[in-house]
Formats: C-alpha cells, sequence, structure tokens
C-alpha cells in the first residue's frame, strides 16, 4: 500500500492500530454453544425446507377437521357416507385450480377421503411423536445410569437391553400391539417401550466418555450429587447425541406403525391411521388408485421431513462445523 508523505508517523501508526483493532474485533467474535447450534441449523436448508412442510402437514390434519369438540374448516366428517360426487375420484385439480367438494375422492362407499385421510395423520403423528418423546425418556435415561454408575446397575441395564435388541421389534411390536387393543394411547405406549434400545446405547457411549472429564471430576470433588452430576453437567453434553436420535425415532416410529397397521397388529376400527387406509385399499391400487396413494404420500412427507430435520439437528451439533 502507497502511503502519504504528507501524513505523519502518529497518523500512520494510528491507521495501523486501527485496522489491527477491526480485525482483533471480528476475530474475537464469539457465540455460545446454543447459539451456535441455532445458527447452524437455520442456515441448513433442507432441514429448514423439511420443517416448514412439516409444520403445514400438521396444521392442514390438525385445523382441517379439527380436534376433539374443537370444530375445524373442513365442511365434512370422516365417518359420514356422501353421494359419489365425479364417480367418487378426486376432485382436486392443479389447472385450473379448483378444490371441488371431495379433493382426495371419496372411498368405496362414499365417504369423503379428505378428512379420513386427515383423521389418519392425526393419529399416526400423534403415536409418531408420543413414542419419540417416551422412547426417548427411557433410553436416555437407561444410557445414563448404565454409564455413569457402572457395575452391577451397568451389567444389569444393559443385559436387559440385549435381551429387547435380540428379539425382532416387528414381532414384539404385533404381540404387545395385540394385547394393546383398540387403543390409540396404549398402541403408542407400547411402541415407546420396545423403540428405546439403540438410544440407550448411544447415550451409554456418551455418558463413559463425559463422566472421565476434568469438569465431572471437579463436580465430584466440591461433594455435588451423582444425579445432579449428571443431570446438569453430563447430559447437556450429550444433548446432540440425544436430540438427533429422538429425530429418527419419530421418524422410525411413524413407519413402524404403518407396518402394524398393514399386518392388523396396529391401529383398528373405528379409529384410523396413514397405515391402516394402506391397508385397507391396498386391493384398490390397479382400480382407484388414488385410495393408496393419498395415505401413502402423508407417511413418505413426515417421514422424509423428520429424517431431514434429523440431519439438519447432527449438523448443527457437529463441533467440526465451522461458522460461515
Amino acid at each position: 500500500m502507497t502511503q502519504d508523505p504528507n501524513r505523519t508517523p502518529l497518523q500512520i501508526e494510528g491507521d495501523a492500530f486501527s485496522i489491527e483493532d477491526d480485525v482483533e474485533t471480528t476475530n474475537t467474535r464469539s457465540y455460545s454453544q446454543g447459539q451456535l447450534v441455532r445458527r447452524r441449523f437455520f442456515r441448513h436448508k433442507g432441514a429448514m425446507i423439511a420443517l416448514t412442510v412439516l409444520i403445514l402437514v400438521v396444521l392442514l390434519a390438525y385445523t382441517s377437521i379439527g380436534v376433539g369438540p374443537l370444530p375445524g374448516w373442513w365442511d365434512k366428517d370422516f365417518m359420514t357416507p356422501y353421494p359419489p360426487v365425479n364417480g367418487g375420484q378426486p376432485t382436486l385439480q392443479l389447472w385450473p385450480f379448483q378444490i371441488g367438494e371431495h379433493p382426495f375422492g371419496q372411498d368405496t362407499i362414499g365417504k369423503d377421503y379428505f378428512a379420513l385421510v386427515m383423521q389418519g395423520a392425526q393419529q399416526s403423528l400423534f403415536i409418531a411423536f408420543m413414542v419419540g418423546l417416551l422412547a426417548t425418556f427411557i433410553g436416555t435415561a437407561v444410557g445414563a445410569v448404565a454409564g455413569y454408575y457402572r457395575g452391577i446397575a451397568e451389567t444389569l441395564l444393559m443385559r436387559m437391553t440385549d435381551l429387547f435388541i435380540i428379539i425382532p421389534t416387528l414381532v414384539l411390536a404385533a404381540v404387545l400391539g395385540r394385547m394393546a387393543g383398540a387403543s390409540i394411547f396404549l398402541l403408542a405406549l407400547v411402541l415407546g417401550l420396545v423403540s428405546w434400545t439403540g438410544l440407550a446405547r448411544l447415550v451409554r457411549g456418551e455418558v463413559l466418555s463425559l463422566r472421565e472429564r476434568e469438569f465431572v471430576a471437579a463436580a465430584r470433588a466440591v461433594g455435588t450429587p451423582a444425579p445432579r452430576i449428571v443431570v446438569r453437567h453430563i447430559l447437556p453434553n450429550a444433548l446432540g447425541t440425544i436430540v438427533v436420535n429422538a429425530t429418527l425415532l419419530i421418524s422410525s416410529a411413524i413407519l413402524l406403525e404403518t407396518a402394524l397397521s398393514f399386518l392388523g397388529f396396529g391401529v383398528k376400527a373405528p379409529n384410523t391411521s396413514l397405515g391402516l387406509l394402506v391397508s385397507e385399499f391396498q386391493n384398490a391400487l390397479t382400480t382407484r388408485p388414488w385410495l393408496f396413494w393419498w395415505p401413502g404420500i402423508f407417511i413418505l412427507t413426515i417421514a422424509l421431513c423428520v429424517n431431514f430435520i434429523g440431519d439438519g439437528l447432527r449438523d448443527a451439533f457437529d463441533p467440526r462445523q465451522q461458522m460461515d
């Protein structure tokens, strides 16, 4: 850079100090761990698109036909047969855009299929998220206790985990699902009780690593109780593993519920779910394909959205990711 001969050394030195100060201010700019995770997640385009689509699906399912005593904006219910319109085919048209009286068509007895699919989406979403929360809680608790306390507690809990792992999940869920009967809540509870094993092993590995760190040794030295060390010091540092695998559990749960309902061991009439709709109308694929494709599309959409959100969370919690 060419220096101005008319400027004094003091002015040149002052400019150099100002430039160095600006660089230092930029380089020392720091974020908390939570801010870093949020910024990385919100900059993940795939996760943001998936989150937007999932929110739209949830809003569509719960606002269209309402929830319980709360009415929705759709004027038809999923129980009443209606006179056939357009031969039962979907009245939804993209160009020129037209919703029509039955956008998803009608089933074999005239029920509005849009209302049926929305009811099925509500039940499937409830089961998926309840299973994800329950399995995350159980897996985190088992893995944290086994990893921190070691000894007899670890042996007993890990052998119990191995016992659940060697039994095929689908078979175990089918047997327990048959016992649960037609209750959606009991079915979700059963699926949650058989879906936690993978997370338990992952959390145990994380806790085994973290319990040897200096901050845990310092907490022990000042007399902090073991439960407080686990909850306040260890689990927050394992949060990335827990959150990412919780999203995978939700995605797995909706597919597991679909498989069980398809086989006749899941949701039962008069309730309905996306998997049950696929099972009921599998034979209509050649004659009335919309009865098969609409619930299938929603199943794939929900599962893919949750998986993409999980990918975004995994990248957000990865310490190797650099801020732009």
